[in-house]
């Protein structure tokens, strides 16, 4: 397994708001076959069936991109089974203490598919963000760290993705990507979606999320408590919707995947998929109009013309 064939483009990693002074852009040297110039946009591409299984094989012909609307042509593409950085974001808040042990168990089936050279960050949700001093590549201590966790606090998870988003600028792998544990609900973060949502955008980091349906009945088993909607009262239909959606629109604005789980099995399977899915990325690189670096956002959109397939890319770019 060699180093990824590809840089990721400067701009795409701006300072995040908890980072404290400013810090050079920071840049990779790319292969021979890749062009280098700081006008190049890579986005890493996921394509996936019905069912969430990752579609391999396919070139540059079976793809379209689009910056503001405007069709790009691809100069470069690449697929690899690249050494990654993974921050893992696990819930352990109060809220999660009846789910706490499918956390755990869908968190080590993760580490447990690690190549060598990946390294990891464990990084905890409660009252306040928890985090490992520093990335690591000792997955036998990364997973003693996992099991000995305990549950309790509040929960702010949009204050600790946020962190993970600034710590993940300390990565030495190029491919980068936080992965979320968590049912979506925060009641203790003093950033706001919005904030976080800008982050996700100006950081080049992939967010895959597990979605925990944590509902208030009991099953039995080891499944976890879930409650239909088609049941559930109807003046929390719209709250217990504000979590999960927010896991879904991270996932979808950074190009990663989404996956809910309502116990240990459907959890174990979706890390499974999210590993898959890191594991065969396709990058394709193009380079906009000079006009196009205007400091706004600017939307990216891939099109597969292959049929009955699902393409995961992030939706945009803040440009210098």
């Amino acid at each position: 397994m060699g180093p990824r064939t590809a840089v990721r483009l400067f701009y795409l990693a701006l300072p995040l708001l908890f980072a404290i002074g400013k810090s050079d852009a920071q840049t990779i040297p790319g292969a021979a076959n890749f062009r280098t110039s700081t006008r190049m946009v890579l986005v890493p591409v996921t394509v996936t069936d019905h069912y969430g299984k990752t579609i391999l094989g396919l070139q540059a012909k079976d793809f379209n991109i689009f910056d503001d609307q405007t069709p790009q042509q691809i100069v470069s593409f690449a697929t690899e089974d690249a050494p990654c950085s993974a921050g893992l974001v696990l819930d352990i808040s109060g809220s999660m203490q009846s789910t706490l042990g499918v956390v755990k168990e869908s968190a080590l089936a993760f580490v447990r598919t690690a190549n060598p050279d990946d390294e990891f960050l464990l990084l905890t949700v409660s009252t306040l963000p928890g985090a490992s001093a520093d990335f690591t590549t000792d997955t036998g201590a990364l997973e003693q760290s996992i099991a000995y966790t305990r549950p309790g606090g509040f929960t702010a998870l949009i204050d600790t993705v946020y962190l993970g988003l600034n710590d993940m600028r300390r990565a030495r792998n190029p491919q980068r990507a936080l992965v979320i544990v968590s049912d979506g609900m925060d009641n203790h973060s003093r950033y706001s979606k919005a904030e976080l949502l800008r982050a996700a955008l100006e950081a080049d980091v992939q967010i895959y999320t597990i979605i925990i349906d944590n509902g208030a009945g009991a099953s039995p088993g080891n499944t976890i408590p879930f409650r239909p909607s088609m049941i559930a009262k109807p003046g929390d239909q719209g709250a217990a919707r504000q979590g999960p959606s927010l896991l879904e629109e991270l996932a979808d604005k950074t190009g990663g995947l989404y996956f809910h789980a309502r116990n240990a099995a459907e959890a174990k399977e979706g890390m499974m998929k999210v590993s898959q899915a890191l594991r065969n990325e396709y990058v394709i690189g193009y380079e906009p109009a000079e006009a196009a670096a205007s400091g706004k956002l600017h939307r990216i959109r891939v099109k597969s013309n292959v049929p009955k397939v699902t393409v995961h890319a992030r939706s945009g770019y803040y440009a210098p």
